[in-house]
This record gives structure tokens, sequence and C-alpha cells, in this order.
């Protein structure tokens, strides 16, 4: 490290306004990165699975391209956090996202050969950069402090929802590309994955300077110079570990049932009769919920804990389940009402929960953790994917959802378990046990 940059590392530790600004200009890039982020994961959610399906035949293995490509993306989030617990925030982030933007590109060449082969090795890679897009939000917390925790995770999902929203909608319009140039429709939304996910690693590569989570490490290391209180630091990291487990729990079982009924929507739409601008209106407004409340979603986290927010995501999961059931086929309007609320839903846990683990964790180890942590999310996500098509192929679409609803309602016990874990730990330091 050169004297340079220790001053520079230096002036945030004596600082607390340099540490501000600089937390607020670490929102400020998250937030743009993630406009391309999230029009770079809308395609595989819109049209993945019914690619797969034109070119198999079936939908049995429909969820398949959700499967691999949140499956890839269990790897990336690994690697992407061992990078940035080695190298920053920054190096991680942009490797990431780039690579995911070349598993974009191969998708598209997939299409244009009908190499069923290619599309799956591609969808893998293409993984990468929705673990990207999901680890990005951990940037915005290194620097926040315990009550802004949940609200930096939101303003980086707010920003994503712009570009969330346009991809679904852009279906037609890529579409339309894509045959100008000779290549199958369903391919043109990957052709905008490709650009976007570049794009959003070039933002990271090139203005996350400094580094904030290499900050957050250096002002930890200061503070614990000067702090000689082992006791304490001993019965933290004895609850830290309670803590990741919940908040992982949360995150995992949201992402199981969210990812399991969006997966087969658009294959459930396409068979009774509409067209890929409805799916891609469904989709959008489903995108939409998973971002935009994060305006509200992530203040009241702060505001009311984690422990209320987590089950409110249960309940809401569990009507999204009941209401995309119970919705006739040709109801464009009620399945627009359970995507959303499948969306908000997921929104609730996966906050609350990504706030519980940055409670929990400290900056020195905070990166690999959070990968980890992730790793378990992709799996989920990738299992209730590849499930989502045989659940469907062999029973229907409204026992999937109600499944997935019934499911949601594990967050309860959880919580509950947690609580009182919390409540007997409390009574131990009070007895001086």
């Amino acid at each position: 490290m050169t004297r340079h940059t220790n001053d520079l590392i230096q002036g945030y530790i004596d600082s607390p306004e340099e540490r501000k600004r600089l937390y607020k200009r670490t929102l400020f890039i998250v937030g743009l990165s993630q406009i391309f982020g999230g029009a770079g994961l809308a395609a595989g959610i819109t049209v993945g699975a019914i690619l797969a399906q034109q070119m198999l035949g079936t939908d049995a293995v429909s969820g398949l391209p959700t499967a691999m490509f949140t499956l890839g993306s269990a790897g990336a989030a690994l690697v992407v956090g061992r990078l940035s617990q080695r190298y920053g925030r920054r190096f991680g982030l942009a490797t990431g996202f780039i690579v995911g933007g070349i598993g974009a590109i191969g998708v598209i060449f997939a299409a244009i050969i009908n190499s069923i082969f290619l599309l799956f090795v591609s969808l893998l890679i293409y993984g990468a950069g929705t673990a990207t897009n999901l680890q990005a939000r951990y940037a915005g917390t290194d620097l926040a402090n315990k009550k802004q925790r949940a609200t930096a995770v939101s303003m980086a999902m707010v920003f994503t929802t712009f570009g969330a929203v346009a991809g679904p909608n852009l279906v037609n319009v890529m579409g339309d590309f894509a045959l100008s140039i000779g290549v199958p429709a369903l391919a043109g939304p990957f052709i905008l994955a490709a650009a976007a996910y570049i794009l959003a690693g070039l933002v990271f590569y090139i203005m996350l300077r400094p580094d904030p989570l290499l900050i957050a490490r250096a002002i930890e290391a200061n503070k614990q110079e000067h702090d000689n209180q082992k006791n304490l630091t001993n019965a933290e990291k004895s609850t830290n570990k309670k803590g990741v487990a919940v908040g992982a729990t949360v995150m995992i079982l949201t992402q199981i049932v969210m990812v399991a009924i969006m997966t087969m929507t658009p294959v459930h739409m396409k068979h009774h009769g509409h067209g890929l601008s409805e799916v891609g209106i469904v989709i959008g407004f489903h995108i939409g919920s998973m971002y935009l409340p994060s305006l509200f979603t992530g203040i009241l986290i702060d505001k009311m804990g984690r422990t209320a927010m987590t089950i409110a995501s249960g309940v809401t999961l569990l009507l999204a389940g009941l209401v995309a059931a119970m919705a006739p086929s040709d109801s464009m309007v009620l399945l627009v009402v359970a995507l959303s609320l499948l969306g908000l839903g997921w929104n609730l846990g996966l906050i609350s929960g990504t706030a519980q683990i940055v409670d929990s964790t400290e900056p020195s180890t905070r990166a690999k953790t959070q990968g980890t942590i992730d790793v378990s999310i992709a799996l989920a996500g990738a299992s209730g994917g590849a499930l989502s098509g045989m659940v469907v192929a062999h029973s229907s679409y409204a026992i999937l959802s109600l499944s997935g609803g019934i499911l949601s309602l594990l967050l309860i016990p959880v919580i509950i378990w947690a609580r009182g874990r919390k409540e007997e730990h409390k009574i131990k330091i009070d007895q001086g046990l």
C-alpha cells in the first residue's frame, strides 16, 4: 500500500463527515450499476423458460433454464464473495457482471445454432450476473450504521427497478431487433442482457474508488486497536452465529417460493393463449414489486424491526400463492396481483434477511460470509426452478402456487425460534452465566 493510499484511508478513519460522503457516493454508484443489472436480470426470467420449451418441445424441463442460471449464480456468489473479501467490492462485482454478460452472449449463439448443450452451459455462466446483481446490495451497507442498513439495501434495490421493469417490456422490441439481424426472436432479450451486464461491471470497475469494504475494514481494525472489551466481543460473536442462521433461512425460504411460482408463470400463460407482450406485462409487474417497494420497506424494517417484517413477508407470500392458485387462466388482472404480491413478499424477506446478516458480521469476514450465504440462496432458487416444471407437469400450476404459499409460512416458526433463543441468551447474560 502506498503512502498516499494510507493517508487516504486514515482520512476516512479520522473523519465521520468523509465517511458519510463516501457512503452516499457508494449508494449512488451501486444504484447506477443496478439500473443496468436489473435489465440484464430480467431477460432470463422473462423468456428463459419459453426458449427452452421451444428448443426441447416439452414442459417437463421448462424450469431448467431458471435452475441453470440460478445454479450458476450459486457458484458465482461464492467466487464473487471471495474476490470481494480479498480485493474489495470493486473487483469482485465488476468481474461478476462482466462474466454474466459473456454468458448472455453464449445464450444468443445457442439460440442461433439451436444447441441445447450450449444453452445450458451459457445459462450457467449468465448466472454470474444474477449473483452479482444480488451481492451488489451489500456494497451500500459497508459504511452504514445499524439504523441505516436495511435502508441502504433497499436503496440499491430501488434502482434495480428501473432496469428490471424496462427489461420485460422490451421483449417485443428486442425480439424484432433480433429478427432484423438474423437472430431468433427469443434471443433478443439476451442481447439487452449482455450489454446491460457488461455496462454494470464497467460502472463498478471505473467508479467504485475508494472501495467501501476496504475502508470499512480499516475502520474496524482501528477500532479494535482501542477496544479491550474481549468478553463483550466473544458474546457478540456467539450471538452473530444465530443471526446469520436466521437471516440465511429467511432469504432461502423466500427465494424458493418466489422462483418456483415465477418460473412457471410465463409457461402457464403461454399455454392459455397469452402472448409475449402479456407475459412481459405480468413479469414486469412482478419484478417491479420485487424492487420498487424498497422505497419504503427498508425504512420500515429499520424502524419496526427485522422480526415483524419477516412475518409480513411470510403472510404476503401465502396470499400470492392463494391468488395465483385461484386465478382463472384468462385473468390478466389476478395474475398481475398474484405476481405483484409474490414480488413484495420476496422483497420483505430479502431485505430483512440481508439486514440480519449485516448486523451479524464484521467487515473483516463480511464479504466471504455473504458470498457463502448467497450460494445457499442461489441453490434454493435452482431447486425451486427445477422442481417447479416437474410439479406443474404432474399436477398443475395451481398446486404449485398453493404449495409455495404454504411453504412460506415456515418463516413464522423460524422467527419465533430466533426470538426464543435471543431471550434465553439475554437471561443468561443477566444471570452472569
